[in-house]
């Protein structure tokens, strides 16, 4: 029986059903025999992360995906500030931020291009002008991540209880950043509304005068003249995973945030890049996993392609990746399957329309499971209709995990007091008993 889990998540999996494809959606039409083996072989179902029709940013759905409720959530900031190894303390503020082109219209301004074309060397100068700034004993830094993107550190008497200024589209205006209605009266949230709208103006100020800006618009090029914001937080504290689930856990994925998620959790990672190849980078991660099973019980296995090719929004790019990973998976996927200590789980954290104006949407994705013990349903094929009449229902949020605890015979029985913490594993964490020192 299975004692141990691998994780294959095809991040933004899930999507619409689209005339072009025959009402179907990019997974269904496409060719998956690795995927549609796996379906053969185990339990399937339908997973959502909260509840039926809310849309999800990964990072929160791998807070569910993980066995974490969502006042364990510290907010996308802090986790891509953790990711890129920033220093902060518990009582700072993070903030995603990201350069972008904007365009003044009588004192408001709208995005003209939210993404900065060929920003090269350019982006150190911008980086440089809007490095640091303190008004009213607060004071906020820039830390550059990657490209465009970076994350603010607000540090003073501040919380994080305010609103975006990232409209998340071209042709919109940029948000003015007020606090949280239910926090409109907090003085930390005032604070740093306040002092965020202040460094977002000097933003606009020093941009708008680099010597690099003017060079873009003489190449015919967008300058990056303004910082929009989203996703505030600040850390909190949460059990780590060991101790609440009672596995040794890895990570092996690409990208800030899930280096940032692992550090918060507790579980190893192993960074990976991407490259041209997706069926070689998730062969290589699966097997990869392989080798970490000696050592940790739980490992998550991240790719980013499905989610990155439906923001292209095009069905067809979809569809070839997804083929692309199928081959992939089908390459390595043969000694997982052959130890009958391990469980394969496959599923994605939301959908991601690959058409329309959506970025993520509320539609359930398909799910399966797969190891020694687990039941066999009538389902043939991996996609989000076929799943649906699979024995496992519509799985939701931490209800995940507890089934990776329930197929490699980890969950404990309701009722059982085996140690002094509330943990939904078993054998709990305890003290031995002990005879008076006589019996030594």
């Amino acid at each position: 029986m299975p004692s141990k889990c691998v994780l294959i998540l095809l991040d933004g999996l899930g999507d619409r059903a689209f005339a072009r494809l025959g009402h179907k959606t990019p997974l269904q039409v496409a060719s998956t025999p690795t995927l549609d083996l796996l379906a053969t072989r185990g339990s399937n179902g339908l997973f959502h992360a909260s509840r039926l029709g809310e849309a999800l940013p990964s990072e929160q759905a791998h807070f569910s995906l993980f066995g974490y409720e969502r006042e364990d959530f510290p907010g996308r900031g802090p986790l891509e500030a953790l990711g890129a190894d920033i220093d902060f303390s518990p009582d700072d503020v993070a903030v995603l931020g990201h350069f972008i082109h904007a365009e003044n219209e009588n004192g408001r301004l709208r995005v003209a291009s939210d993404k900065i074309k060929d920003p090269d060397d350019d982006v150190t100068a911008a980086n440089e002008a809007v490095r640091s700034f303190r008004i009213d004993n607060v004071h906020i830094t820039y830390h550059p991540v990657k490209g465009t993107f970076g994350v603010l550190i607000i540090k003073g008497k501040v919380a994080p209880f305010f609103t975006d200024s990232n409209p998340m589209a071209d042709g919109r205006f940029i948000s003015e950043i007020v606090p949280l209605e239910s926090h409109r009266d907090d003085p930390k949230s005032i604070r740093a509304a306040t002092a965020l709208k202040q460094y977002l103006v000097h933003v606009w100020r020093s941009l708008g005068s680099l010597n690099v800006n003017r060079e873009r618009r003489n190449k015919g090029l967008s300058p990056m003249n303004m910082m929009v914001t989203q996703r505030a937080g600040r850390l909190k504290e949460v059990a780590p995973f060991r101790h609440k689930l009672g596995m040794r856990g890895a990570s092996i994925a690409s990208g800030a945030v899930y280096k940032g998620m692992a550090r918060y959790f507790g579980l190893a990672f192993v960074q990976t890049e991407d490259s041209a190849d997706p069926a070689q980078d998730i062969s290589s991660r699966i097997t990869m996993a392989h080798t970490l099973l000696a050592d940790h019980d739980f490992i998550h296995v991240h790719t980013k392609t499905p989610d990155q090719a439906a923001h292209t929004k095009n069905p067809d790019t979809k569809k070839a990746i997804i083929e692309s990973l199928d081959k992939g998976i089908g390459k390595s996927i043969r000694p997982l399957l052959n130890d009958p200590d391990v469980l394969v789980a496959v599923t994605a954290d939301h959908s991601t329309p690959s058409c329309g104006n959506l970025i993520h949407s509320g539609d359930p994705v398909p799910l399966l499971f797969v190891g020694d013990g687990v039941r066999r349903d009538t389902v043939t094929t991996f996609d989000e209709i076929s799943a649906a009449a699979g024995c496992l229902d519509c799985v939701r949020g931490t209800e995940f995990m507890n089934l990776v605890l329930n197929f490699t015979n980890r969950i404990r029985l309701a009722g059982i007091r085996d140690g002094p913490s509330e943990q939904v594993f078993w054998p709990g964490d305890f003290t031995p008993f002990t005879l008076p020192k006589e019996y030594d």
